[in-house]
């Protein structure tokens, strides 16, 4: 390896720990000619991608096959690098050796008949400043391919492709998801839980201490409860290793370590795969799993004591006068149940023969289980009206639970406009979410948005996904509150739910969540009557009431154009039909006219191109670096938005500051249109822009705290779980 590789010198003749194996999935080529070649579905080669340090894989194609090897530096093609083998977004790949596509039917149509295979692409090992990636050897590829594991977790997975990917290309069973390197090491880890258990035990007696289970020793437990403890929380530790020791885990070549499967409440495909050496302690699995565990327990132990209690919601009769704050599932977003097998498969090899009736069952039980999953209930209208149905019981045993002088509180995290209809934006989950609470009779009082979402989670990478959980304020509703009409409705909604709409803008919330924390004040008036009847005296419902809700949200953030100059009114018309795209000059002046500016003018001011007949307007990445608002003398909103954007993306909230502190009090309308834009966005389908237009919200508070200090950063709190690494 050394020949090709210089960096390796200083390593000959040493012993690397190895951090992760890497690995392709294959298939067998489409292309006739390399039919008995298993070619690589690899989405990227890239292994390390920080600058200075950059890493990547290169295939070799030589008598008839392929090889891989490792190379350090930029790579020549570097776009061919990044994108592996892979075409296009899903299921889409080209043959290595001919260059064919490999469509999505292909690869299925191999993995159900079980020709799926995996190829070792790279080894990643410790170096002595970060890591060192070295190219596969038969001597690797032969050790994992020894790997005999004495037991596989038993049972399939739901055939749900939203949510369990991998049953696409025929992996529907749970061993399916490890390697049988994996699977023997963590079998020998599960085995060692009742080891330990044994041990604690066999100590505990030969100390003179009694198993009666009621006498207080070893720091006030009995010892049957302390080992019992101590083979709960390594059980604990094991399942948790699963979720890095599996082989859906990728490699992170910005962060270079291997990256957990539940980035996200889902188990997603993936085609080349981390499998990282679970001992190892800057990326093991099971290494992880026991530390963070013992750090957690040494430092969040408490003197105080609490009871926790399993039942159901809709039947418990545990206490009276409680203050509530709950997090009820959310309709069908999350099959919960389905996934907690993953780890329930492993819990139960380790802890059945402590808590035989706990872990009774081979998976875990679903059938009571409050979500509205199609495939258990029969179809949508079943799935329906059992959520339906079995929300109303739970919010009723809570209303007639709760403490009178407290408020419930109710997270919700669930985005609205997954449905659109000729009545406006509206949502199943939300609808009947509502309709069960209003069954029960509350009356919501109000919308507190709370930040629980990380921003660096994968969900919200790249994507519009909800930045808080909605927290809807719930009062029980008086028996003597009257009844309004429509129009009664409508008037008080556009009477307050613009105020509402001010305060949440001037608290910052995300526009992603605008929609969803609206409902509150929105529901607020319509629970406010027993009911609101229509023109032929029928009750609305609650779908009709979220449709005049985002009807009248429509409309006061369209009010709020009045506050931005003219040059921003006709690019917010011109954005909404056009985007960033080419548009005819004769319809672009003819709609300047309409809003007393000019499309000459408009270019001399920065916001548009103008040549050959068109116009359209200019992306951030195209306005000058130098623009000084303090000297623009046609200083427009669009312009500070975009502007913003453009510093943001190249010099981050440093940069974004500095801009910001020029702007001064200015800037409050750039927020206010950001809000704007991001609504047409959402209504156009144009993620990339409503997710810039998201993003420059978020970042406001602190951007706006680095123009006030004068950019100097934050103190940052030790991250308790931090990994020591280069």
């Amino acid at each position: 390896m050394t020949r090709a590789r210089p960096d390796l010198q200083p390593y000959v003749g040493r012993e690397l720990t190895v951090i992760a194996w890497l690995w392709a999935r294959t298939v067998r080529s489409p292309n006739p000619a390399f039919a008995h070649v298993d070619v690589p579905l690899a989405s990227t080669f890239m292994l390390s991608t920080k600058a200075g340090k950059e890493a990547y894989v290169e295939p070799v194609i030589e008598n008839g096959g392929y090889r891989f090897t490792v190379k350090v530096g930029r790579p020549q093609n570097a776009a061919r690098a990044k994108s592996g083998t892979k075409l296009s977004r899903g299921a889409n790949f080209r043959c290595l050796m001919s260059g064919a596509p490999i469509v999505g039917d292909h690869i299925k149509d191999e993995g159900k008949a079980g020709r799926m295979g995996a190829r070792l692409m790279a080894i990643v090992a410790e170096g002595d400043r970060g890591r060192v990636y070295l190219a596969p050897t038969p001597e690797q590829e032969d050790a994992a391919s020894r790997a005999s594991p004495v037991w596989k977790p038993d049972g399939a997975f739901v055939e749900d492709a939203r949510a369990f990917t991998p049953c696409i290309y025929g992996m529907k069973e749970w061993k399916h998801l490890f390697t049988d390197r994996q699977l023997v090491a963590l079998t020998t880890f599960s085995d060692l839980v009742q080891t330990a258990h044994e041990r604690v035990k066999r100590d505990a007696l030969a100390a003179g201490v009694p198993d009666d289970g009621k006498s207080l020793h070893l720091g006030g437990c009995a010892a049957s409860a302390y080992h019992d403890a101590v083979a709960v929380y390594l059980a604990f530790g094991v399942s948790k290793a699963t979720d890095m020791c599996n082989a859906l885990c990728a490699w992170g070549p910005t962060d270079w370590r291997v990256r957990h499967l539940f980035a996200r409440q889902a188990i997603p495909m993936v085609w080349d795969f981390a499998e990282t050496s679970p001992l190892n302690d800057s990326a093991g699995a099971v290494y992880f799993g026991i530390v963070y565990l013992a750090r957690s327990l040494e430092l969040f132990m408490s003197s105080a004591s609490g009871v926790a209690s399993q039942a159901d919601a809709g039947s418990q009769s545990l206490s009276t006068a409680k203050i509530i704050s709950t997090d009820p599932p959310y309709y069908d977003n999350v099959p919960y149940a389905d996934l907690s097998d993953f780890f329930y498969v492993w819990l139960r090899r380790s802890l059945k023969p402590i808590f035989p009736d706990l872990f009774a069952t081979l998976a875990v039980p679903k059938a009571e289980e409050l979500v509205a999953t199609r495939y258990r209930h029969g179809g949508k209208e079943h799935a329906e009206a059992f959520f339906l149905e079995g929300m109303t019981q739970a919010m009723h045993r809570l209303a007639d639970q709760s403490h009178s002088a407290f408020p419930i509180t109710i997270y919700y995290a669930f985005k609205q406009s997954e449905g659109d209809s000729a009545d406006g934006t509206a949502s199943t989950g939300w609808e009947t979410f509502l309709d069960a609470v209003l069954r029960a009779g509350f009356a919501t009082s109000g919308t507190w948005p709370m930040r629980t979402e990380l921003s660096n989670r994968t969900r919200s990478m790249d994507s519009n996904a909800l930045a808080s959980s909605i927290i809807l304020v719930c009062r029980p509703r008086s028996a003597d509150v009257p009844s309004a009409t429509r129009r009664e409705f409508v008037t008080a909604l556009r009477a307050e739910l613009p105020q509402a709409l001010a305060h949440l803008q001037r608290g910052n919330i995300a526009p992603v969540d605008l929609a969803q924390a609206a409902i509150g004040p929105g529901m607020a008036v319509f629970t406010r009557y027993a009911s609101v009847l229509d023109a032929k005296g029928r009750p609305l419902t609650v779908r009709e009431a979220l449709a005049l809700i985002n009807q009248t949200l429509d409309e006061a953030l369209a009010e709020q154009e009045g506050d931005f100059d003219a040059d921003s009114r006709w690019a917010l018309t011109w954005f909404e039909q056009s985007g960033f795209d080419d548009g005819e000059y004769g319809t672009a002046e003819q709609l300047s006219k309409s809003k007393n500016t000019s499309v000459d003018g408009m270019v001399k001011a920065g916001l548009v191109e103008s040549r050959r007949g068109k116009v359209r307007l200019l992306r951030p990445s195209e306005l000058p670096a130098d623009w000084d608002p303090t000297t623009d003398p046609r200083l427009t909103a669009w312009e500070m938005v975009h502007h913003l954007i453009r510093v943001l993306d190249s010099g981050g909230e440093a940069g974004g500051s500095a801009l910001l502190g020029k702007l001064g009090a200015k800037a409050d309308v750039a927020r206010e249109l950001c809000y704007r834009l991001y609504s047409l966005c959402e209504r156009k389908k144009r993620a990339t822009e409503a997710l810039a237009y998201n993003g420059l919200v978020q970042s406001w508070p602190e951007i706006e705290r680095l123009a006030r200090e004068g950019g100097k950063p934050r103190p940052v709190q030790p991250d308790l779980f931090k990994d020591s690494e280069e």
